[in-house]
């Protein structure tokens, strides 16, 4: 398990500013925490080299790239086993369509978030990719009907001073 890092109330203000505009400059970083556009720099990168960041990424819209179903799908192993695990986690970093993999407490070993087309490329994610994959025993998926709340901006309020 990584360690958490100390951060103090400025770092807080750069990374919640960050998550609402990854593209923003030092300069306008600095407009918005109350730092110098130096100051900004040296503390983006060090959060940046102790992994606090992990990149900028941009955000697309699923649907307007002809991506319109969203799954979640739990699965359950054949065999529990590190071997098996490793086969599964191999298998599921080469699907480019799961989005998340999650191991899981409970019924399932693991949820799959996935997004596909349309139901018919479902019904092949199923049944040509995770079924017959020999570490595989059982597959249970719920097709997202409406999204009621997403994002990736963590919840900073938990780490005040």
């Amino acid at each position: 398990m990584l360690k958490s890092v100390t951060l103090d109330t400025f770092d807080l203000k750069i990374l919640a500013a960050l998550q609402e505009d990854g593209r923003l400059t030092n300069q306008e970083l600095a407009d918005r925490v109350g730092l110098s556009a130096s100051q900004c720099s040296r503390r983006r990168l060090g959060l940046e080299e102790r992994g606090v960041i992990r990149g900028y990424p941009a955000q697309l819209a699923p649907a307007r790239l002809g991506l319109g179903v969203t799954v979640f799908t739990q699965v359950t192993l054949a065999r529990h086993s590190p071997d098996n695990a490793r086969r599964f986690a191999d298998l599921v970093g080469r699907l480019d369509f799961v989005l998340e993999a999650h191991a899981l407490t409970g019924d399932a070993d693991y949820l799959l978030k996935m997004i596909v087309p349309d139901l018919p490329a479902l019904s092949e994610v199923v049944n040509q990719h995770l079924l017959p994959h020999d570490s595989v025993a059982n597959v249970r998926s719920a097709v997202v009907l409406q999204t009621l709340k997403e994002g990736t901006a963590l919840p900073l309020g938990w780490l005040r001073e």
